[in-house]
């Protein structure tokens, strides 16, 4: 018998929401007999367990007999409750009305009610077209051949009709299909390594939007596959360091999403993603207007959305309004109402736990390192770091634990751990040889690291500092403005121990000025 489990029942009965159970308990009531009703006093018991216990549950029902085939009464209530939770939500969803004017359709179908059948199937065709959903669309063909076939009565025009449509339903299907492919490889050599610090990483980058021009035709382009070309155009650009290119393209998708309120309001997860990407980089390209403008509609949209019954919503809804925010407080050297911030973005972090993406978690979680590396609390910030290294699932994400390594190296510095310190020099050395990630300014850097580790008097550390300043502010790799923007300045860190200036107020100095 479980005692202490991860019930898949009880897991879904916690992530529903209080409208959710009110609806449910309603639609079992109807099925009451007497003032008995199994599923409702299961559900009340199991709901108020905060962690799951089979053993409670067989001493508080003893003697039920649902409980000579547990196994089976679970399965009943968690399809009660999908099925609960399908009639709520179905005129929330364009997808869900679709299915259900399907399944409508079927039932009369096998009634032999043909007519009315097709009359479903019309009802399904309209919104499907309206919304650009060409797999239903397919499938409404599919049932609708089948209704002809019963009644006897195809003709040789609704036999072309539907073959010509079929044709162009499966046509843009596929397209769609092509552009999620390179959408996908794309994100995930983005996540991977991050924007191109070399010839050869962008290499890899064109050789995906060259398979999107051969695929790509502007026929074919319906909502969805013309948000994708966008969305990878916006992407590739970033990666690549273009990024007035990139805001055209993330323009362009807004205006797509904006310009269609329906499927505005069936895609708010797209919109608020794309919508985050331009807030970063209009703040990248300094488009103060356009800027204050982004930032207003992602104002409007979390406090539309964030009553709504939508869990997958607010997790992404978190995870990028506070990304945004951590980075902007950063840049604009608001570090303490960044540091005000961190708690709320701790107990998101608990809440939502696995079900954030590794990618955006491990990012939130550099950034709150920096932010208490820069007010000074150094254990605190290689705690937050420790938490990426520790992580097996981010090892992949290796811009942000290339640049987490070179951080750690800074904290041990700040920390006076000069014992630590060439244990921690090895460890980096050996992440980013074995990722190819020794680019020139992490080569420079570690051997700046080196050198520091054996030197004792103060007055050369001095001036080693002033090297390294001097160094970094002549530096002619592009990249490592790029690379202060989004991850760390180590500019002005090697500034402010160079001049013996804090940290903090020399970010804020610069932001002001």
């Amino acid at each position: 018998m479980s005692n202490n489990t991860k019930e898949t029942l009880h897991e879904l009965i916690k992530y529903m929401s209080k409208s959710e159970k009110r609806y449910f308990k309603v639609l079992s009531s109807r099925h009451t007999i007497g003032e008995e009703n199994n599923y409702i006093l299961l559900f009340d018991f199991i709901e108020n367990q905060d962690e799951y216990n089979e053993e409670k549950i067989f001493n508080h029902f003893k003697g039920e007999a649902f409980l000579n085939k547990f196994s089976i009464t679970k399965k009943r209530l968690y399809d009660h409750i999908i099925n609960a939770l399908d009639n709520f939500h179905s005129s929330h969803s364009i997808d869900a009305q679709i299915y259900k004017l399907l399944s409508s359709a079927d039932i009369l179908y096998q009634k032999s009610l043909y007519h009315q059948s097709l009359k479903q199937l019309k009802s399904a065709e309209k919104i499907a077209t309206r919304n650009h959903k060409y797999n239903l669309l397919s499938e409404i063909n599919h049932k609708t051949k089948k209704i002809y076939e019963s009644q006897g009565n195809l003709d040789l025009a609704d036999i072309n009709k539907l073959l010509d449509q079929d044709k162009e339903y499966h046509q843009k299907s596929l397209t769609y299909d092509k552009f999620w492919n390179l959408k996908s490889k794309l994100f995930a050599l983005l996540s991977t390594k991050g924007i191109s610090r070399s010839e050869n990483d962008i290499v890899e980058f064109k050789k995906i939007i060259e398979e999107l021009l051969e695929s790509a035709k502007k026929s074919e382009l319906y909502f969805d596959s013309h948000y994708l070309y966008n969305h990878i155009y916006s992407a590739y650009y970033f990666a690549t360091n273009s990024f007035e290119e990139c805001y055209v393209y993330l323009k362009a998708n807004m205006d797509l999403m904006e310009n269609s309120d329906d499927i505005l309001q069936d895609q708010v997860n797209k919109y608020l993603s794309v919508l985050t990407n331009a807030i970063y980089v209009a703040s990248r390209l300094q488009k103060k207007e356009d800027l204050h403008l982004l930032q207003e509609k992602l104002k409007k949209l979390s406090v539309i959305e964030k009553h709504k019954n939508n869990e997958d919503l607010q997790i992404k809804l978190f995870s990028s309004i506070y990304s945004i925010e951590l980075t902007t407080l950063t840049l604009q050297g608001k570090i303490q109402e960044a540091y005000k911030l961190i708690p709320v973005i701790e107990n998101g972090l608990i809440s939502y736990a696995d079900k954030i993406t590794v990618n955006r978690k491990a990012f939130m979680q550099f950034k709150i390192a920096t932010v208490y590396f820069s007010v000074g609390e150094f254990h605190t910030s290689l705690k937050w770091l420790n938490k990426i290294f520790n992580d097996s699932t981010i090892d992949n994400q290796e811009d942000i634990v290339s640049y987490s390594h070179l951080l750690s190296l800074l904290i041990h510095f700040e920390m006076k751990n000069v014992d630590f310190i060439p244990h921690v020099l090895k460890i980096t050395q050996r992440y980013l040889k074995a990722k190819n990630r020794m680019y020139e300014f992490e080569n420079y850097f570690l051997k700046f690291v080196t050198k520091m580790t054996k030197i004792e008097r103060e007055i050369d550390k001095e001036e080693l500092w002033n090297d390294l300043y001097t160094e970094l502010v002549n530096y002619q790799d592009p990249n490592l403005k790029r690379v202060a923007f989004e991850y760390f300045d180590f500019i002005s860190w090697a500034e402010s121990k160079s001049q013996r200036k804090s940290f903090e107020n020399l970010v804020q100095q610069k932001a002001l000025s």
